[in-house]
């Protein structure tokens, strides 16, 4: 079978995969969060935090159970770190220093698992099951919230109240992500990967001398890394390490895990806004972006240029030879256009034009499909931003699903798309005119331009996945990206609560021969024109002195 042929079919399972999770897993979320009954278990939780589940919130009051809830997750997990040293089960690991450790924590409350240190070298057992995977699932289920807040915000009217925080929180962790985790942890076991509490062993011989591995609750881990759009990983190779993702199968349940999620809510969109036509529409948009960045990228991998790339079949450096050219490619546009963050192949040694793929993934807003919940309010956003555009075209006051997006509305959807790029081409610009980041850098060049503005693009939309070749663990990169990774997640989240607030209060208008039909396939074209248009626009010039420079001069 050739290479080609290999990609394409693990492609296809993989949509045919996604196709059958689809409608079960998004009508159960769709009852997860409409529902006004408690699990016991979560009786237990909410009077463990003194939290009322029945009480409604308006906007102010659930983004300070947003906020209030991650300041105190990066102070725990900043501690933990801190005084890891004094822990049992730290594989005799020192503290991790205070720069490293504001970042990890920022980092892992941001939903973007940036690591800039060797997560075998660095943590131990506690601070990896009881401090990182912890924050695995309870971003996650903070990214779901915040999308079905604002989803609330549509389909409730004459009110500002959007559900309870709490009750959000403790649902999307206790009835979503810990059932799928541990049916997806026995698969991962079951194709090889570990799951154990070992210390370090010295192995065979390496080069001359021998090897350390250290063992951990790897599996555990890894699904929940990938099923909440998280990416950390228990190993420095991520998702290249055998002992996370050891074949080709496991290799397809993870991009499964990456994209089961994401993909779904837009049918608990449908579900939840009383139109599932409007959830097909927002699935279109996504599907038609993430397989066109796939094809484009096994295209750019596949595509001979030289004779070493005929021997080798296409662009192989970097990349796993049990997962290929066509799993890795897949992989890495699925971590991208989600905020996963994880790798089982090395984005820099991709070509000039695949690495820019990657890139721009992320730099689209990672909405297509973006990460748990993120995804979808980032999706959303840009509806209301393509509604916008059409309005002014016809001279009508624009609306979605019988909202009325005024002067308030825009403003809130401006605030949040223009957050993120200021921040990356900022941070990426300081970066250059100040001495020390430079010294950071492996390669000169486009190259070395590309190394940086992906660490910025990656930190501030909230993903993770670094370029490679860029030594982070400076306090520079450290302090920096961290900021940006907190700014990236929680602004955002500002806009967005605000902005479903301001519908919630909104009284619905009746449909008329003039409105916008935005459940149609030409709505779909506009909202995927005006997401191209926008990141076109803001990122362009930065993309042009890295990665289209480099793969022009290829």
């Amino acid at each position: 079978m050739s290479p080609v042929l290999a990609g394409v079919l693990q492609l296809l399972a993989l949509v045919v995969a996604l196709g059958l999770s689809y409608r079960p897993l998004g009508d159960h979320m769709a009852r997860v969060y409409s529902s006004d009954k408690h699990l016991r278990v979560e009786k237990w939780i909410y009077k463990g935090i003194g939290a009322n589940p029945s009480v409604e919130m308006r906007w102010p009051a659930y983004l300070r159970g947003v906020l209030a809830f991650s300041a105190v997750s990066v102070l725990f997990l900043y501690l933990l770190q801190r005084v890891q040293g004094s822990l049992p089960g730290s594989l005799g690991f020192v503290s991790i220093d205070p720069d490293q450790a504001f970042n990890t924590a920022a980092s892992f409350v941001a939903n973007t698992n940036w690591q800039s240190y060797y997560g075998e070298q660095a943590m131990g057992h506690v601070v990896q099951t009881g401090g990182l995977a912890v924050q695995n699932f309870v971003s996650a289920a903070v990214g779901i919230a915040g999308a079905v807040a604002l989803v609330r915000g549509f389909t409730r009217s004459r009110t500002g109240e959007l559900g309870n925080f709490w009750a959000d929180l403790v649902r999307g962790v206790v009835r979503v992500l810990l059932p799928i985790s541990v049916v997806g942890a026995l698969v991962l076991v079951a194709c090889g990967a570990i799951q154990n509490f070992a210390g370090i062993h010295e192995v065979g011989q390496f080069m001359g001398g021998t090897q350390q591995w250290n063992g951990g609750a790897v599996a555990s881990q890894e699904v929940i890394k990938e099923l909440g759009t998280n990416g950390g990983g228990y190993l420095n190779a991520n998702s290249a390490h055998p002992f996370e993702n050891p074949n080709g199968l496991s290799n397809l349940f993870e991009i499964y895990l990456i994209l089961v999620i994401p993909f779904a809510l837009t049918r608990t969109f449908g579900r939840m806004a009383g139109s599932l036509k409007q959830g097909y529409a927002i699935l279109g948009t996504m599907a038609a972006i993430w397989l066109g960045f796939t094809a484009l990228m096994m295209w750019t991998e596949f595509a001979h240029h030289g004779p070493a790339f005929d021997l080798a079949g296409g662009a192989t450096e970097g990349k796993e030879t049990r997962f290929g050219i066509g799993g890795s490619s897949i992989f890495a546009v699925a971590t991208t256009l989600t905020s996963t963050g994880a790798v089982n192949s090395f984005h820099s040694s991709y070509t000039g034009f695949g690495g820019g793929i990657t890139m721009l993934g992320m730099q689209l807003g990672e909405i297509a499909p973006g990460g748990v919940g993120s995804g979808l309010y980032g999706m959303l956003i840009m509806a209301i931003i393509a509604v916008f555009i059409a309005g002014l075209m016809v001279g009508r006051t624009p609306e979605y699903l019988g909202k009325k997006i005024g002067t308030r509305e825009i403003k809130f959807a401006a605030l949040y798309i223009l957050i993120t790029p200021a921040l990356v081409l900022c941070f990426t610009a300081a970066s250059f005119v100040l001495d020390t980041p430079s010294h950071s850098l492996t390669n000169s060049g486009a190259h070395g331009f590309s190394e940086i503005l992906y660490a910025y693009t990656s930190g501030a939309n909230n993903n993770g996945s670094a370029f490679a070749g860029l030594n982070a663990d400076t306090q520079w990169f450290n302090s920096t990206i961290g900021i940006a990774m907190l700014l990236g997640r929680f602004l955002p989240m500002v806009f967005v609560l605000a902005l479903a607030g301001s519908l919630a209060e909104q009284t619905p208008v009746p449909e008329t021969a003039g409105t916008l039909r935005t459940e149609k396939p030409l709505f779909t074209g506009l909202l995927v024109g005006t997401i191209l248009i926008v990141a076109g626009l803001t990122y362009f010039p930065a993309l042009a002195l890295g990665p289209l420079a480099e793969g022009l001069a290829a």
